[in-house]
């Protein structure tokens, strides 16, 4: 590969688990991903009441397919969550920093609604006041709520094309924040970057801008304080977004590579991230 681009975009895949703590698996593509990901919510809200814990996860709406996954386990087996607290990581905002509207196509409110509240028997589901969703007008009450549960079981997760987790944007050009710094950003209303709204825009028909420009977001803090970290990339131009992230400085420029400072973490991807990305005109 030529010099100009980045050693870490040479690591191949059986290399991409060496010299990092995260435990690093693969599974076969997008489906298998969702089943993955939605068992291992099922065991984290498991061994959190084996602990003798109300279990609370931070959880997001990207990836997604997990949902409908886990609701279908829940009535099949005809297991309760109402206990469990689910904090989503973000939701999109309006240009005044509201929530935008739960009928809105890109909510993540009414995402979770969709695919996953309303699939699950009402006795099984979540209690009303277990569904947690940051509030641009009291962004403090996502701590609060984690601290009156005891902290955090396990955050759950993707990783934007430039690093990010939930909507934590890595600086703008000429901006510098240490990592220590980042590491500690807590939850809070931002806007969001260029290559975020340009990537977002892909999978909802490519209208650029149709994607809101602010957002709240669970912060570093909150996730990094989670016992667990669980990651999830099932999208083929992540196979060098993986590689920076475990490969690549530890930066506040890459925030999933602050993953490596945390005791139990885990990414798992479909087979065709794993692969050496693909690097030409076509």
């Amino acid at each position: 590969m030529s010099a100009q681009f980045p050693d870490y975009l040479q690591v191949t895949p059986d290399e991409i688990a060496q010299g990092t703590n995260v435990k690093f698996s693969v599974v076969k593509d997008m489906p298998a991903v969702a089943e993955h990901m939605a068992h291992a919510m099922l065991n984290v809200i498991e061994r959190a009441r084996e602990a003798g814990r109300q279990p609370t996860l931070i959880v997001p709406v990207g990836p997604v397919d997990q949902y409908p996954v886990l609701a279908e386990i829940l009535n099949q087996r005809q297991y309760s969550i109402q206990d469990v607290m689910l904090i989503n990581m973000d939701e999109y905002l309006t240009d005044d920093d509201q929530w935008v509207d739960i009928t809105h196509p890109l909510s993540f409110r009414g995402y979770m609604n969709r695919k996953f509240y309303d699939l699950v028997n009402p006795e099984l589901a979540p209690l009303p006041e277990n569904r947690i969703c940051p509030d641009p007008n009291d962004v403090g009450a996502i701590q609060r709520a984690i601290d009156q549960r005891g902290g955090v079981d396990a955050c759950f997760g993707g990783i934007g094309i430039n690093g990010h987790m939930a909507f934590n944007e890595p600086p703008e050009p000429g901006e510098e924040i240490s990592a220590e710094e980042f590491a500690a950003y807590p939850t809070r209303n931002l806007n969001l970057t260029r290559e975020t709204r340009t990537i977002n825009s892909v999978t909802v028909g490519g209208e650029i801008s149709i994607i809101p420009w602010r957002a709240v977001t669970v912060g570093m803090k909150e996730i990094l304080a989670a016992r667990e970290l669980h990651f999830y990339c099932n999208r083929l131009w992540q196979s060098s977004v993986v590689r920076r992230v475990l490969h690549g400085p530890i930066s506040s420029a890459c925030p999933a590579s602050l993953l490596r400072t945390h005791s139990d973490v885990s990414l798992t991807v479909a087979e065709y991230v794993s692969e050496l990305p693909d690097i030409r005109l076509r």
